[in-house]
């Protein structure tokens, strides 16, 4: 069977997915893909990302933070990363991956905090205490609990309000 490709010819999944990212059949109604390698400026990166995040689809707000860190300032790389790490993160959470979601709470937690992307992220009018907050407490929330969590009720506020 062959791949499926782009325009440029790189393997690249056509099956639809759902919003948590996860493919769904061929010829299923899916959750529209974010286009990938936009450049934004950081106020519509963030406004973008809230907006997934608030409708339940981290894994749609992964792609758009990743957006930034590719196409950003180099020095903005790893606040950009370890947002995208808080998102995915909740991605693999919400899709039962309890173990590699905590990790990577935790490591876009510790991304966010660093210098300089706390001085970057508060720059942006972030919430880096408050993310951060969020990230390690659902963290151990679902290290120890027997419960997939609910990616839109868990989402996190971005900045501060």
């Amino acid at each position: 069977m062959p791949r499926d490709r782009d325009e440029e010819g790189r393997a690249r999944s056509a099956r639809p997915r759902d919003g948590l990212g996860r493919p769904l059949p061929y010829g299923t109604e899916g959750v529209p893909r974010a286009p990938e390698g936009v450049t934004r400026t950081p106020a519509q990166t963030l406004a973008e990302a809230q907006r997934l995040l608030d409708e339940g689809m981290p894994f749609h707000a992964h792609e758009v933070f990743e957006d930034a860190w590719k196409t950003g300032p180099a020095e903005e790389r790893d606040l950009w990363q370890g947002l995208a790490q808080l998102a995915v993160g909740l991605t693999h959470a919400a899709r039962g991956n309890a173990r590699g979601g905590a990790r990577l709470l935790r490591r876009g937690a510790d991304r966010i905090t660093a210098p300089p992307p706390a001085s970057q992220a508060r720059s942006y009018g972030l919430d880096v205490d408050g993310l951060a907050r969020w990230a390690r407490e659902l963290a151990d929330r679902t290290d120890r609990e027997d419960r997939v969590p609910d990616a839109s009720v868990e989402a996190p506020r971005l900045r501060l309000e």
